[in-house]
């Protein structure tokens, strides 16, 4: 949480991943997203990893209400969020929007 705080106050790319362990979607998420941050053009966006049930007070504060979603902000603002994007393209898509 304070890592996240840190990075929205100071303006940087970030993404918020709510991530379930029993998720079949996450699943199917998590080596495209992998892949994506591991991009030249991603080195500045921070990616932070929230666990769907546990980040109970983040959930809420970000009002997430399903788990494989991803909430992107720029320059300190929420900019796009999406649920259930299981595409190569449509994750960088969403990604690229903190850019």
């Amino acid at each position: 949480q304070a890592a996240f705080d840190k990075a929205i106050a100071a303006g940087e790319p970030v993404v918020v991943q709510f991530h379930a362990d029993w998720c079949p979607t996450c699943k199917t998420q998590q080596p495209l997203v992998s892949r994506i941050m591991s991009e030249p053009k991603m080195k500045d966006v921070k990616l932070f990893v929230a666990d769907y049930d546990k980040e109970a007070s983040l959930k809420k504060a970000l009002r997430v209400s399903s788990q494989s979603t991803f909430v992107v902000f720029k320059s300190g603002k929420e900019v796009t969020r999406a649920t259930g994007q299981t595409t190569q393209t449509a994750i960088e898509g969403t990604f690229a929007k903190a850019l």
